[in-house]
């Protein structure tokens, strides 16, 4: 176990030092987790997460198509019309990648916003590293408002068999969507704060943009209701863990065939097909594969063990430490399989107490949710949007992300905090 956990610190701490070789650093300790045993080679494909591949590289290919028909220039537009200034436009694309994310998984929703955010920032001349940054982090935070806006959301609510207005309304009182409501009003203010040295007012002079193709705009919308459905789908239909990730991809082959036809080039395929950051895959790759290794080695279980003991048998000081450190670890570690570990654990430790585990899996949801916003490598959202920023031409360095991470993470998590000890701890 010792030398998984030695190699995975290490590792983070190489990708955070040298940002640009994140892909390549990640992929080979990857491969260094299997070489050495330490994720056994008939456990590789499992470890890897194959509904988030497909679903970034579907997404990805039909953002480029997106981009193509001229909408989000469009969009840009619209948006400029309607802000005062540069700081209501980045606190506008904000709130509107959480409300996204709330019911899409926070990747597409940073890639389908990401766009939008770009060509704002290309009218107004300004950069647009902070812009990209406050989505991801905006699209995270909401993930876990509803049972549709994460995987770990969809997880707990697997694991303690809730509805989707369970989220709203649990026991007779307000649920777990207020709690991250409250936060993102108050993450709302950091991020308006943050860009409070961006008064220039936003002026749109000139001709508006002729979107030239709709059905890419058509197709994005369709990829977001079919999310929504699938995730509505009854258990008996039996729909297979990549469902996600194949909507995605079945889109975007519509798409390509669309463009193919009406183009009746190879450059209509091949032109979106070359937008899929691969690097971006790679670097998912090689976390899935470490993670696995930790996973397997049994670092996650020793990490869940401890937190049983520091608990001890006061309820709150229990709660407190599932949620800070949950937002600790899930800035490093992937917060999935740390969430299907805790699960089972919290309701032993509720079984041993005594006491109603509401609380804790709540406390448990919110923390591993809001801490991958703490790095640039704590979630696929985090990951994606740099991405974007990398084919754009812009490097994100540690500082870049903290800046505006770390304070958003704090202003979203406090009132969650707050809020969900006052109604199911006390």
């Amino acid at each position: 176990m010792l030398p998984a956990a030695v190699l995975f610190v290490l590792t983070y701490g190489m990708m955070l030092l040298f940002g640009r070789f994140r892909p390549y650093i990640a992929l080979f300790s990857g491969l260094l987790f299997v070489a050495f045993g330490m994720l056994p080679v008939s456990q590789v494909l499992g470890s890897l997460d194959f509904n988030v591949l497909l679903m970034i590289g579907g997404t990805m290919g039909l953002v480029q198509l997106f981009i193509e028909s001229r909408m989000p220039d469009r969009m840009a537009e619209w948006l400029l019309e309607r802000v005062p200034n540069v700081q209501w436009a980045a606190v506008c694309l904000s709130l509107f990648a959480g409300l996204i994310s709330a019911f899409v998984d926070n990747v597409a929703t940073v890639l389908m916003v990401a766009p939008v955010a770009i060509s704002v920032c290309r009218k107004l001349n300004t950069n647009p590293v902070p812009f990209i940054i406050s989505i991801a982090v905006s699209s995270n935070l909401q993930g876990a408002a509803t049972l549709v806006g994460d995987t770990t959301a969809i997880m707990l609510g697997s694991a303690l068999n809730l509805t989707f207005t369970d989220f709203f309304w649990y026991r007779g009182r307000p649920s777990i969507f207020f709690a991250v409501e409250l936060g993102a009003v108050l993450s709302a203010l950091i991020v308006y704060f943050l860009f409070r040295k961006e008064k220039a007012p936003v002026r749109f002079v000139g001709q508006r943009t002729k979107v030239t193709d709709l059905v890419p705009t058509v197709l994005l919308l369709g990829t977001i209701g079919l999310l929504i459905c699938a995730s509505f789908a009854p258990d008996s239909w039996k729909l297979p863990p990549e469902t996600n990730g194949i909507i995605c991809c079945s889109v975007l082959l519509v798409g390509l065939l669309v463009s193919a036809a009406r183009k009746r080039t190879v450059k209509a395929v091949l032109g979106p097909l070359k937008a899929i950051d691969f690097e971006t895959l790679g670097l998912l790759v090689g976390l899935f594969l470490m993670i696995g290794g930790i996973t397997h080695e049994g670092v996650i279980d020793a990490l869940a063990r401890l937190l049983t003991k520091l608990g001890g048998g006061n309820v709150l000081l229990m709660y407190t430490i599932i949620v800070w450190a949950s937002v600790l670890l899930s800035a490093f570690i992937d917060n999935i399989p740390y969430v299907a570990t805790m699960i089972p654990v919290i309701a032993g430790i509720a079984a041993e107490m005594g006491v109603d585990a509401t609380a804790l899996y709540f406390g448990l949801l919110s923390g591993a949710t809001l801490g991958g916003n703490c790095t640039p490598i704590g979630a696929s959202a985090n990951i994606a949007g740099i991405g974007i920023l990398r084919r754009e031409g812009y490097q994100v360095s540690n500082r870049d992300f903290f800046r505006i991470g770390i304070p958003f993470t704090l202003a979203a998590i406090l009132p969650a905090y707050i809020f969900i000890w006052m109604v199911f701890g006390s």
